[in-house]
């Protein structure tokens, strides 16, 4: 084999393992069950303290080791929210915007269907918050434990539905 056509080769058979890994690598972020658009149930959600939210709807799109989050709703008193991040699942604090009680969060992947969120405000843990998919894929659970800006104990259970 001349040595022009080795190096030929020796591109091609690069740019088609490239490529493989990026279709993997895209393949394996939208695969992940939380990524789609989710209606939180009121009825099966317990707020503490209340008072729960009118509604919320939260979309979530896979992004490289992690999730970017967006949620939009109504609280109690009838005004818009709005809340934005992305998580990734190395330990590092990402910004958060939108929330009262915290500014930043970090993730941890347990399992397949399930992550652990741990929210900080200026640096300090407030808030940890524990996210379940159902194994059909239907129901979301987010179990949040802590304290909310003003001290307040929080235990909140949101049931989100798969939209």
């Amino acid at each position: 084999m001349r040595l022009i056509d080795r190096r030929v080769l020796a591109s091609v058979v690069c740019l088609a393992l490239g490529s493989m890994l990026f279709i993997t690598g895209s393949a394996f972020a939208q695969s992940d069950s939380a990524a789609g658009t989710w209606k939180l149930n009121t009825a099966k959600s317990r707020y503490s303290p209340g008072p729960a939210p009118k509604s919320n709807v939260i979309t979530i799109v896979a992004v490289e080791n992690g999730l970017k989050i967006t949620g939009q709703g109504t609280d109690a008193d009838g005004k818009p929210t709005s809340l934005s991040y992305t998580v990734t699942y190395d330990g590092k604090d990402k910004p958060v915007t939108g929330s009262p009680d915290y500014d930043a969060t970090s993730g941890k992947r347990i399992d397949a269907n399930t992550t652990e969120l741990t929210r900080k405000k200026e640096g300090k843990t407030i808030q940890t918050a524990v996210r379940k998919i159902s194994a059909d894929g239907k129901t979301m659970t987010v179990t949040s434990r802590g304290k909310t800006a003003s001290g307040k104990p929080l235990n909140n259970v949101a049931v989100f539905e798969k939209q």
